[in-house]
């Protein structure tokens, strides 16, 4: 039996999984809200008390955060989870603790083509390195490097690297962000969850566009990015479409610059929760813009596969495969 987990800040996902003949069988999964739990270890021996204490042989959690010597302390969360401790809890030596974007982009190798929406249909189909990227809860960036046979998955916490402006616009967004975040503005800070919302408060300041009733009269404990997405999408208000196009447009661009850095000539998945909410704004031309917009290396760029995957489930998917190809 595998047990399987996708850790997020917002949400933790674990599912067991029975091996028949080289498939993975589902047996059971289970939802559940992060930050109602103080550990990890309280969360999976909630999961467990709904089971009948099955064998576990091997485990593969991922986990947004970095993991460091077979330890991560979550990034989103208060919760420190080692490997060693899981291997002793769990009765099993076969414990494997990897990167969210990891996970993810091992599970894209496993989703049909019809789990995905292509971006650019000039996209040239190569047998090379992929780059993976994912705006949820948090950002997350990883890669899947070929090595002329195989994929192998990549970590990374890039989403934390510097936010690098691309138009007067997006400069005076630094600005802005700097007197909030005076240590340092990552992308994470605006390709997120979080980071709809402040570039909706950004464009109300900086374009004195007024807000949405919706909005204005919305609850405090509500979900200000989704409220913005829906204003946008269903109703066409200005400032929450104008938020949109920025996100996307700094979306693209940073996943060009992935692309770059891991030269991923085999293209580009997109993962995590906010694309699939918003298709329509990232089918729009903002994202695939900041996308090719590289000086010289525009032409490149313009001939890359673009993805969304539209399963919710791609990081669970790609941390019990490998599970089960690993162990």
């Amino acid at each position: 039996m595998i047990l399987a987990g996708d850790i997020g800040g917002t949400k933790t996902n674990l599912a067991l999984y029975r091996v028949v003949e080289n498939t993975l069988e589902l047996q059971t999964q289970q939802q559940f809200s992060s930050g109602a739990y103080t550990s990890f270890d309280e969360v999976i021996a909630a999961f467990l008390e709904n089971s009948s204490k099955p064998l576990i042989n091997a485990v593969c959690f991922g986990i947004a955060g970095a993991i460091i010597d077979g330890e991560c302390k979550t990034t989103n969360l208060p919760w420190h989870i080692s490997t060693s401790a899981l291997q002793k809890s769990l009765g099993t030596p076969n414990v494997r603790l990897m990167n969210d974007l990891e996970a993810t982009a091992y599970g894209m190798l496993y989703l049909p083509q019809e789990s995905f929406l292509e971006l650019n249909p000039k996209a040239k189909r190569r047998d090379a390195n992929k780059a993976v990227i994912a705006a949820g809860t948090g950002l997350g960036e990883g890669m899947l490097f070929y090595d002329g046979e195989n994929y192998h998955p990549l970590g990374s916490e890039g989403g934390h690297s510097d936010f690098a402006p691309t138009s007067p616009l997006q400069d005076r967004l630094l600005l802005w962000l700097r007197e909030r975040h005076p240590s340092h503005v990552s992308y994470e800070r605006i390709l997120s969850g979080p980071g709809i919302a402040a570039l909706y408060v950004f464009l109300h300041e900086e374009l004195q566009v007024p807000e949405p009733l919706m909005i204005q009269n919305a609850e405090k404990n509500a979900d200000k990015s989704a409220l913005i997405s829906l204003c946008a999408l269903e109703h066409q208000d200005e400032l929450c479409l104008k938020t949109l196009e920025l996100f996307t447009e700094i979306y693209g661009a940073e996943a060009g610059n992935l692309a770059l850095k891991t030269l991923s000539l085999g293209g580009v998945y997109i993962g995590g929760g906010i694309a699939p909410k918003i298709l329509p704004m990232m089918q729009e031309e903002h994202f695939m813009r900041g996308f090719t917009s590289k000086g010289r290396f525009n032409e490149m760029l313009a001939q890359m596969s673009v993805k969304i995957s539209l399963n919710a489930e791609t990081a669970l998917l790609g941390a019990a495969h490998f599970a089960m190809d690993k162990f």
